[in-house]
């Protein structure tokens, strides 16, 4: 079969154009990737065909720049332009937004937006630590390596970028190029979040199950305050099968992308949403909410209550009194001058009618010791993680760095005596198993995903500003008793 015949049936298939379009359709792809005919070779998908034919007839470079921009430009010919989307989207959504969220992921994934195929080479277990968290481990196969020809290009942009960056609503069908991201299949959908103008959308490189974006329509920095209680709340209203969160909006505790206001949400249960509470704490001002200390390594003070105006109001105070409370004992230090050292990670998600928020605290500060953050990952932890511990870890997913693949497979080897160039950075943990461990060949692989997961949960302890220890426990006391007093108890 004729393989631009082929990908025409694909586009009107999809909806996007009707049969009398096929003659338009076709020229639009050979103005791409050459006028010569073409056949269908086997089961690769067409626009992969298209792609390297493209390549072959030298219309585009064999690199990975080129590659995903013709992919995208092909894919965007089988999605709607962006009102049928939204039109179809917000139809949907009189029914259920779970109905209009199902046809919007599927959507992103056929038209390759959400690159499910990368995100399958992910490595992705889950397990219980010594300390009985359930905690899940990701090793990041998925991003493609980095374009030489991107990095020259990023190296030497001058001038005003546009889009401004990777979140803003500009992306929305935008070619792309070196060092930019393609974007033309794309879509996002336009919502109200707190009375503004927001956009949705999924992730391409997915961490979990649906994973999505909501973003400000304006390129303006990401803050936590009351506002964005008010806005989780908005969000679970529209999209209760959802959580939604925001990353902390300072350097070290923070996201990558603190220069744009955006949340994180999906259809997800994570370790963290299912720990208990260890400490119940009553605020007498607020009998509509529900409050405790979290069981969990890092520093969680939990809400609930199906009065979400009650939780937005005790959430702010809480908030406010974490930016300003210090504990100099145990580091914990809110200013500098006029440098802002504190602030949270919220998360929420729905049960039911009651709404859950997860506050957890978080300290950016630094010393000579940990130059890299106090409640940071620590120095003996770097050789597997080194980054920022932001929402998706605060909640007990693990995402670590892909160069850990073949690094493992090293270890591996080295724990079963085999010849290996195992890094150095990996031998004291690497011994540590072997002292605690029988390994033969039929458990090595368990006993390493154990070590994983053994070690995530020192990250986790690492960023929590209370420690799980008695000292740690005199810490939050001391602080809900402050904060109870500040804000009736």
């Amino acid at each position: 079969m004729d393989l631009f015949e082929k990908f025409a049936d694909e586009v009107i298939e999809h909806g996007s154009y009707k049969e009398l379009d096929r003659v338009y359709i076709i020229n639009k792809v050979k103005a791409l990737v050459g006028d010569d005919d073409a056949e269908v070779e086997g089961n690769k998908p067409v626009v992969k065909q298209l792609v390297d034919l493209a390549v072959k007839r030298e219309k585009i470079p064999d690199d990975i720049t080129s590659r995903e921009v013709l992919n995208d430009e092909l894919y965007d010919l089988m999605t709607p332009i962006p009102s049928q989307v939204n039109d179809i989207f917000w139809n949907k959504m009189q029914e259920s937004s779970k109905k209009a969220t199902d046809w919007f992921y599927k959507l992103c994934v056929d038209n390759n937006y959400v690159k499910k195929e990368a995100i399958a080479r992910n490595i992705v277990f889950d397990g219980t630590s010594s300390k009985g968290h359930g905690l899940e481990i990701t090793i990041n196969l998925s991003k493609p390596e980095k374009d030489p020809k991107a990095i020259a290009a990023a190296a030497h942009a001058t001038g005003k970028k546009y889009p401004q960056c990777a979140l803003c609503l500009e992306n929305e069908g935008y070619i792309g190029g070196y060092g930019k991201n393609a974007r033309s299949n794309l879509r996002i959908i336009r919502i109200n979040v707190g009375g503004r103008p927001w956009g949705f959308q999924y992730s391409p490189y997915a961490y979990f199950n649906e994973h999505c974006i909501f973003l400000d329509e304006k390129h303006i920095p990401m803050v936590i305050n009351q506002q964005t209680l008010i806005n989780l709340v908005d969000i679970e209203k529209q999209f209760p099968k959802y959580f939604v969160g925001s990353n902390a909006d300072l350097p070290i505790v923070g996201g990558s992308m603190l220069a744009h206001e955006h949340y994180q949400g999906g259809r997800h249960i994570f370790p963290m949403m299912k720990a208990k509470v260890k400490k119940a704490v009553k605020f007498n001002n607020y009998p509509d909410v529900e409050a405790g200390i979290v069981d969990w390594p890092m520093s969680d003070l939990r809400l609930s209550s199906d009065n979400s105006l009650a939780l937005i109001d005790l959430g702010s105070q809480i908030i406010k009194f974490w930016d300003h409370y210090s504990d100099e004992k145990r580091h914990i230090k809110a200013f500098d001058g006029e440098t802002r050292h504190h602030t949270v990670t919220p998360i929420m998600h729905r049960e039911g009618k009651k709404f859950i928020l997860d506050l957890v605290l978080r300290d950016n500060n630094t010393s000579e010791q940990y130059p890299l953050g106090i409640f940071h990952p620590h120095e003996k932890l770097w050789h597997i993680k080194k980054e920022n511990i932001g929402l998706i870890e605060v909640m007990g997913r693990a995402i670590l760095p892909g160069r850990l693949k073949s690094e493992l497979e090293e270890v591996k080897k080295y724990l079963l005596d085999q010849d290996n160039q195992m890094a150095e950075s990996h031998k004291e943990w690497a011994n540590e198993l072997k002292q605690n461990n029988q390994i033969t060949a039929a458990n090595v692989e368990n006993i390493l995903h154990q070590g994983l997961v053994e070690v995530f949960e020192e990250v986790l302890q690492c960023a929590g500003v209370f420690k799980n220890n008695a000292d740690g426990d005199q810490g939050w006391q001391e602080f809900i008793d402050a904060l109870t007093k500040e804000v009736g108890e």
